[in-house]
């Protein structure tokens, strides 16, 4: 499926009697966990709740771990953790594409430096760096070795 194809996971689509039945549970109960900051739909103008897939998939998750015996605030904390996994997987598939990209643009490039700044800065070959300054270096692996 193409990119472009596929479903919004994040796209407050579900009103919440539609969200509760996927979920498996009671719409007072999805009430309770928005009103406590556990499971927290978007809003319409108007209001209403509405709910994504995403939010379905951590409902069902609330659900296995209570079951499991964690309390809530556990279960808020496990919930947040995900996120922030998940957040950081984009944000490294956003720096591998930017890495690729940068590469690709620099043909002969295969050496870069970190400054003391933090900024990447790519050497030629037979370049020097000052020996007072902190360089690390990095060479990526040719596209035929590369396993992926």
């Amino acid at each position: 499926m193409a990119e472009q194809d596929r479903l919004d996971e994040d796209a407050p689509l579900l009103a919440i009697a539609v969200a509760a039945d996927l979920a498996g549970m009671h719409p007072q109960t999805l009430r309770q966990y928005d009103r406590i900051g556990l499971v927290v739909p978007a809003r319409t103008q108007g209001g209403s709740r509405r709910y994504s897939l995403r939010h379905v998939e951590q409902l069902r998750e609330v659900a296995r771990l209570s079951a499991e015996g964690l309390s809530l605030p556990g279960i808020a904390r496990i919930l947040d953790l995900e996120d922030e996994v998940r957040g950081l997987r984009r944000r490294v598939a956003d720096l591998e594409k930017q890495m690729r990209t940068e590469i690709g643009n620099r043909p002969g490039a295969r050496v870069f430096a970190a400054g003391a700044t933090g900024a990447v800065v790519t050497l030629r070959q037979g370049s020097r760096v000052r020996r007072a300054t902190e360089v690390v270096l990095w060479s990526p692996p040719r596209p035929e070795t590369n396993q992926r």
